[in-house]
């Protein structure tokens, strides 16, 4: 196994800690807070360095709906660091940068045109 791979498999590693723990820390954040009620959190993506971590949402009302909680998630964020410090025993805790997930939207129009496709077929 190379350098690379190794590094790539700790990183791996390490996203999917990073993902479980900050999903329960959400979830419990938004039992506490109704307006975080439906949006979710996808994935965890770390930077190269390890330094940031960007955590992906996804709602079902889109990227409006999110971009309008998107201060109530940065108020919170301090705290979310400071609990994933607690739980993660880990040399630091990464900077949090939340985004929105496109991937679920795309793969909705990407459904939506292969039904189209299939139904044409029927005709």
């Amino acid at each position: 196994m190379t350098q690379s791979n190794v590094r790539s498999i700790k990183l791996a590693k390490k996203e999917a800690l990073l993902f479980k723990e900050l999903s329960q820390l959400f979830m419990r954040l938004s039992m506490d807070e109704p307006e975080l009620h439906g949006i979710h959190i996808s994935r965890v993506e770390l930077s190269r360095d390890g330094g940031i971590c960007f955590i992906l949402f996804y709602t079902d009302k889109g990227e409006t709906e999110f971009h309008a909680k998107m201060s109530l998630l940065i108020l919170y964020k301090p705290s979310l660091r400071k609990a994933l410090s607690k739980n993660i025993a880990s040399r630091y805790t990464p900077d949090l940068v939340f985004k929105f997930d496109e991937k679920f939207e795309k793969q909705a129009r990407i459904d939506a045109l292969l039904d189209k496709i299939k139904s044409e077929d029927h005709v």
